[in-house]
């Protein structure tokens, strides 16, 4: 298991309404070696915003097993899944959440200050992370100052400051023009193919799934297709001509 960053079994996921079960994930098994590149694709329904929620360590399974970096999370209580979630995960969000009163830099620097790092070297951290993206130069504006996909890049900034083996992506594009989409998407690309961080993105864009090299299905809560993002491509265009 050493070579997997996550190792999802047999999951299920159900909510509760009184006496009311309403069951989401039936089963899910997926496997994520360090250093791939996956897109998350399904139907509204489909269960994947609960599926990355468990990832992302902010809801627990039912049933099943989910070990991410080697360890059992179900296991964990709140705080300890607040601390393996901040150690291993970074997230980029389809509306940025960038605090609008704090600048850019304090912005990236933020997760470093709840992890209990000094200032000045939050503030370091936070300018080479800037640097990387191309937005040194803007890290005393306010987000209000940047265009959308400057914001985007931010918050991709902001997910890497803490130098997470894992980025999880909602729908990172969902807010941008084609042309800024494909800037960030091309930004993921970097990030996955020269530091070998793991991307982890959820859209519903055949386009955006195209930057990834492994596409996962899910429809009613199950997995349908995972495997080579082209061929899950091609087999979904052939499905709807």
């Amino acid at each position: 298991m050493s070579g997997l960053l996550i190792d999802i079994r047999q999951v299920t996921k159900s909510y509760f309404s009184g006496s009311v079960e309403t069951q989401v994930l039936f089963g899910v098994d997926l496997a994520v070696p360090r250093g791939d590149f996956l897109a998350v694709m399904g139907q509204s329904g489909s269960g994947k915003s609960t599926l990355m929620n468990i990832l992302g360590c902010l809801d627990q399974a039912t049933g099943g097993s989910y070990f991410l970096n080697g360890v059992d999370t179900l296991t964990l209580s709140r705080n300890e899944l607040a601390n393996i979630r901040n150690r291993t995960i970074g997230f980029v969000f389809q509306s940025f959440n960038l605090i609008k009163r704090m600048s850019v830099a304090e912005n990236v620097a933020l997760p470093l200050i709840y992890a209990g790092v000094s200032r000045a070297r939050a503030h370091a951290k936070a300018l080479l992370e800037l640097e990387r993206v191309g937005l040194k130069d803007m890290a005393k504006r306010t987000p209000n100052q940047l265009s959308g996909g400057q914001q985007q890049r931010v918050a991709i900034a902001r997910a890497l400051v803490g130098d997470p083996p894992l980025i999880l992506a909602d729908e990172p594009t969902g807010n941008l023009d084609t042309q800024t989409s494909v800037e960030i998407m091309r930004s993921f690309q970097q990030l996955n193919e020269e530091r070998g961080i793991t991307i982890l993105l959820v859209t519903h864009e055949p386009d955006i799934a195209a930057y990834s090299k492994r596409l996962v299905r899910l429809k009613d809560g199950r997995v349908l297709y995972d495997g080579p993002a082209a061929e899950g491509l091609h087999q979904m265009n052939a499905t709807t001509v």
